[in-house]
């Protein structure tokens, strides 16, 4: 798979901001702090992710991003296309012009694997993750949660 570091970044930063943006906007420069991820390297995450309404922005003082729409409306797709993420297995980026101009002999294998993987993250929601990390922090004695896997596996089956 062809899953960078930007995606895992992307989605990374997107569970932070969801996890703390209730209250007020959540500045990159805490979401570096506290993930580790370069700020410059955020800032150009996150202007994709606003270009693509993911996600919206306060300047000033006090300023910072907060979700542009529930978490529970935002899929892990929507956030790894958002910056440029290709979900492709295939050598031809799907076009089927990897042998000659032909398909290769195991095109639909990774092609099949494409649909399965997009169909997967379209089916989680930033929320479960969210919800996921705070049941995941609780269990350590971090933070007081509810939460269900129900959804998560639900997905997989469908998958």
């Amino acid at each position: 798979m062809r899953l960078t570091t930007k995606g895992r970044f992307a989605v990374t930063a997107m569970v932070d901001l969801a996890t703390r943006g209730n209250t007020a906007p959540v500045t990159l420069a805490g979401i570096s702090e506290r993930q580790k991820i370069s700020l410059s390297y955020l800032e150009q995450l996150f202007g994709k992710l606003r270009r693509h309404n993911i996600v919206e922005s306060v300047r000033g003082p006090g300023g910072g991003y907060y979700l542009a729409r529930s978490g529970a409306q935002i899929s892990i797709a929507d956030i790894i296309l958002a910056v440029d993420e290709p979900m492709d297995a295939t050598n031809c980026e799907g076009r089927g012009d990897c042998n000659d101009g032909k398909p290769c002999s195991t095109h639909a294998l990774w092609s099949g694997l494409n649909d399965v993987l997009h169909t997967y993250l379209s089916t989680v929601n930033l929320q479960q993750l969210v919800d996921q990390h705070c049941q995941d922090q609780n269990k350590a004695g971090v933070v007081p949660v509810t939460v269900s896997k129900r959804t998560v596996r639900s997905a997989l089956a469908t998958a």
